[in-house]
């Protein structure tokens, strides 16, 4: 898995990704992208139990959104720990993801640490892929376009991201989830 880039479907919109101790390949998504490098990718995986790691605390309502919505359309922030890469985040934030998608959650037991440093599948300020033939048109000579379990329609909202301070929690975006 190692210095590739990987475009595949979600529970919400196409993502790519790339494993997050890959300097070279998560370059080449910001690059892909056209991407600003101040813009965050963030941490996805099939498990909550592999993202800790990266996270440097977990205020305990976290535990009970985690358990609520997840897998699901929400993006939670946290405070990053030492083993998020700056390139992931310049920031001192991560924000983690589980999507609720078979696609993804294949894709993630077959990557080594079981996490993955993505972002949504288009070129910046352009809307996401919605289809694995609009990801195999438009990214095939740049990325490897996972095929789905089923080629339908993503759908078009992205995930709520919210930011978990010390006693509650803040939406930075509505999306997917209703909080």
């Amino acid at each position: 898995m190692q210095d590739k880039v990987y475009a595949f479907k979600t529970d919400t919109v196409w993502g790519f990704g790339a494993h997050p101790d890959d300097d070279i390949s998560i370059n080449k998504i910001y690059e892909i992208k056209k991407r600003d490098k101040k813009k965050p990718l963030i941490l996805m995986s099939d498990d909550f139990e592999y993202l800790k790691k990266y996270i440097k605390n977990i205020p305990n309502y976290a535990y009970d959104l985690i358990e609520k919505y997840l897998p699901g359309g929400l993006t939670l922030i946290f405070e990053k720990s030492d083993l998020c890469s700056n390139l992931i985040t310049p920031y001192n934030t991560v924000g983690i993801r589980i999507p609720n998608s078979i696609d993804f959650l294949e894709l993630a037991k077959k990557t080594e640490g079981r996490v993955l440093a993505t972002t949504s599948c288009n070129i910046s300020d352009e809307p996401p892929v919605q289809t694995y033939l609009e990801a195999k048109e438009k990214f095939a000579k740049v990325a490897e376009i996972v095929k789905p379990y089923e080629d339908t329609v993503t759908n078009s909202l992205p995930s709520t991201v919210i930011i978990c301070e010390n006693k509650t929690y803040r939406v930075l975006r509505k999306g997917a989830i209703e909080l």
